[in-house]
Order: C-alpha cells, then structure tokens, then sequence
C-alpha cells in the first residue's frame, strides 16, 4: 500500500509519496482538492498521514469520502519520528519524514474526535470566546472610568452593563465607552443564546448529566469535559485521563530511581478543560459541603501545602473521579468518591433514591442555566430596543 505523507499550511500543502522506503513524487498543491489525481476517488488506496491541527477533522473527512486511510498523527509526539531533526524543518522535509515514518509503521496517532463532539467543542470555543472578550471589555471600561475619578461598583459581569449606565460618568466618557457597551449587549445576548442550546444538547447527552452530578461540575465544565474526552472507555485508567489533561506533575528521572525529581503540572492537553476543572475545584474548596470527602481531601493538602497546591491536586483528582462516574453510567455518590476513580461503581449497585437525587441536582442546574440565559437575552433585546427608540 502507498504511503503518503501530508504537511498542511495556510497557504499551501505539500505532499510526499513513498512506497517500500523509496521516495515516488513529491510537491504542493495550493488547496486539498488539488490532490484528487494522486488520492482522489478511483486511484489506488494508500494511508495518508497528517498532524493534528483545525483543518484536520476536515482533511480527514474528505480522504475518508475518497476511499482512503487518513491517519491523524498527535503533534506532541511528531519529533518522535523525526520532523525538525537536526533544525531541517520545512514543509517539504516534514511531509517526507511523515511518508517514511507511515511506510515504516511507526506513526503516533491522534484521537479523532466523534461529529457530535466536534460541534459541542465548536460551540464551546465559541462562547469562551465570547466570556473572554466580555471580560476584556469590562476592564477597559473600568479602567477608562478610574481615570476620570470615577469608580465603577463591583458586579457580576452579565449585569456589568446595567452598573455602567448608572454610573456618575461625564458625557465624554459615556461617548467613549459607548461602542463598548453595545458590544457587550450583543456579547451577552449571544451568550445566552449558546447557553440554552448547550443545556438542550445536555438534556440529550447523558454522559454530561452524568458528569454534572458531581460538585462543583457545572453545564459548561461538563460539557467542556465530554467534548474533550469524546469517549471514556479510551483510557485504561484515572492517571492516563489526568496525564491526557497535562494535570500530573513533570517528572525527572536521569540518573536513576534513587534521583526523581517531579516539578509542576505538565500543562499539556486542552488548556480550557484544565482550567475549568480548577475553576471547578476552586467552587469545591470553597462552597462544597464541608463533609464531601473531595474538600475534606484538599483541605487537608491546603493545611500543609497551600491552597493553589490543593487545588491543582484535587482538579486531578477530579478528573478521574468524573471520568470513572462516565466510564460507569453512574451518579456521584460521596459515600464512595475516594473509589469511584479507583475500583469503580456500577450503576446497579446504586440506589435508585442515590441516582434519582443526583438527577434532580443535574436538572436544577440546567434550569438554572437556562433560567439566567433566558434573562440575559430579555435584558440585552430590550436594552437594544431601547437604544433603537431613543
């Protein structure tokens, strides 16, 4: 079978096909349809490697249409097999060294996320967008107001806008931070929308009802965590999902056992579903009930290593934890939480008071959510309204 090796650019691709170790053609083409002679419909079938990147879901979709095998490889390992040794790296090498390494059998893969969570990650990138650069902007309009002399009050961010226009600006700066604050109703307002869609994909999803059983797990966290996941049953255990979110400690071993040295968190992974497990942590440590055996765990890391330690620690142990509730179909249950990442629980050893409970829990958040988008939405169209009439 052919072996081909695909370097993907913004502006071009370059390609290298090799069959037995031996190099048979290379070159670029501007955009992937360019490549329907050599790997198109009707030609021979060959395994087409590419490193994981934005359009690598849909490169992988097409070659799959074309009859092909794409083969996805994981960027944190692509040096494994050569790409950018000895500093010769360009396109042209690394789709080569990619061909070579596919003809020898030697490609690490990627996980090759599922549709149905590619448009869940789709629409989670798009309202952390949205949250970030609300954030930015009620920033910037503080600080616009601090130097006039004004100081705006503290607020939740979604009723920030509501504050500013009560606030004692002078007509200049109210002109100024006009634009803002129109761009922060649209913001709010699309928020919202986002909100009720991803509590409707929730009430369809069992596996992100499952996982916000568990305290401190809200919608977006839940659902931030399934779309990264995809499938629990792809890890062999808690410490390979924690490792897969970059929450375990580097490790330096050189120079024997007897030298291990571990340093902070690897930071690898999804960088938004790590920091919404330590959001999630935060809200444990601090508003969980205090007999939960997960805050009785960090408190007492907290007491001898601080709380930014404890935090990090018990977002790890939090990973697992949910991802053993998912890999089980059960709720959480803080009887057996120091186990559930551990030995597991199945669902028939739970009560039916226990599932039925931690449900409800799940459904009054979704309500809540909801409940506050559906407000956000009415406040944001009858400011614009409004705006509209004056």
């Amino acid at each position: 079978m052919r072996s081909v090796g695909l370097d993907l650019g913004a502006c071009h691709i370059a390609f290298c096909e090799v069959v037995n170790g031996k190099v048979m053609r290379k070159g670029s083409v501007r955009r992937l349809s360019e490549l329907k002679e050599i790997l198109g419909p009707g030609t021979e079938r060959a395994r087409v490697a590419f490193e994981a990147c934005r359009e690598g879901w849909h490169v992988h979709e097409t070659l799959l249409k074309w009859g092909q095998e794409p083969l996805m490889l994981d960027t944190t390992r692509v040096k494994q097999i050569g790409v950018g040794q000895h500093g010769r790296k360009n396109d042209a090498i690394d789709a080569e060294v990619i061909a070579m390494a596919v003809d020898g059998g030697r490609v690490p893969l990627a996980h090759v996320l599922s549709p149905a969570r590619r448009a869940l990650r789709d629409k989670l990138s798009v309202r952390g967008e949205l949250v970030e650069m609300r954030a930015r902007q009620v920033v910037i309009i503080r600080g616009l107001a601090r130097a006039k002399g004004v100081l705006l009050r503290t607020c939740a961010t979604s009723n920030f806008v509501e504050h500013a226009e009560k606030g004692k600006l002078d007509a200049d700066t109210r002109a100024l931070i006009r634009p803002l604050l129109a761009t922060l109703r649209i913001a709010e307002e699309e928020i919202a929308r986002l909100d009720a869609e991803l509590a409707e994909i929730a009430k369809g999803d069992e596996s992100i009802r499952l996982c916000a059983t568990a305290p401190g797990v809200g919608l977006i966290v839940a659902a931030t965590y399934v779309s990264v996941i995809d499938d629990a049953k792809r890890f062999r255990n808690a410490h390979a999902v924690s490792a897969y979110l970059g929450l375990v400690p580097g490790e330096a071993t050189t120079g024997g056992p007897n030298r291990r040295r571990l340093g902070g968190i690897t930071k690898q992974g999804n960088t938004y579903a790590r920091a919404m497990l330590v959001q999630s942590a935060w809200q444990i440590l601090r508003n969980a009930d205090p007999d939960d055996p997960l805050r009785r765990w960090a408190t007492q890391i907290a007491t001898k290593r601080g709380k930014r330690i404890a935090v990090v620690a018990l977002a790890r142990r939090l990973a697992g934890v949910v991802w053993a509730m998912w890999r089980d179909g059960t709720v959480y249950d803080a009887r057996f939480a120091a186990e559930q990442s551990a030995k597991g629980l199945k669902r028939d050893a739970q009560k039916r008071e226990v599932v039925a409970a931690a449900m409800t829990r799940v459904a009054q958040k979704l309500k809540r959510r909801e409940a506050k988008a559906t407000a956000l939405s009415s406040r944001a169209r009858g400011k614009t309204s409004t705006e509209a009439t004056l």
